[in-house]
């Protein structure tokens, strides 16, 4: 195992944080909203975002921080305005994979970041934007 620089470690915990956050979010509209897609739907895979940025902590021994955001994200008035917010979220979450990217040349790492960025570009942003076509 190689140790990771300071730049690396600091993506991570961005990367890390950014996920945790969108389930948080996502989590909390399902409280306010009930079990309604696609939120449900994307909340299940930003945990599978989490699941795959834990093996690179692991990995690489990098203490792992806790949530910090449940309880403590925005809340929506209507699930309209949640997918117009959630919009805007995973183009923001797609923006932050591509600076992170920038950040190593570790193949394991660029793997997982890449395949965040694509799942947030590819189908979370499409999901999202659909429901703000439906109106929630």
């Amino acid at each position: 195992m190689s140790t990771l620089d300071e730049s690396e470690i600091s993506a991570l915990h961005a990367a890390l944080d950014d996920e945790y956050h969108a389930w948080a979010t996502y989590d909390q509209v399902i409280r306010d909203f009930g079990l309604v897609r696609p939120f449900s739907n994307i909340r299940d895979a930003e945990a599978r975002h989490i699941d795959a940025l834990l093996g690179l902590f692991e990995r690489y021994g990098v203490p792992v921080p806790t949530n910090p955001w449940p309880g403590r994200v925005e809340r929506y008035p209507s699930l309209h305005e949640a997918c117009v917010a959630a919009v805007a979220a995973e183009i923001a979450n797609a923006a932050l994979y591509q600076r992170l990217l920038a950040s190593t040349t570790r193949p394991d790492i660029l793997a997982v970041f890449g395949n965040l960025q694509e799942a947030s570009q590819q189908r979370h942003l499409r999901a999202f934007q659909r429901c703000v076509e439906r109106r929630g």
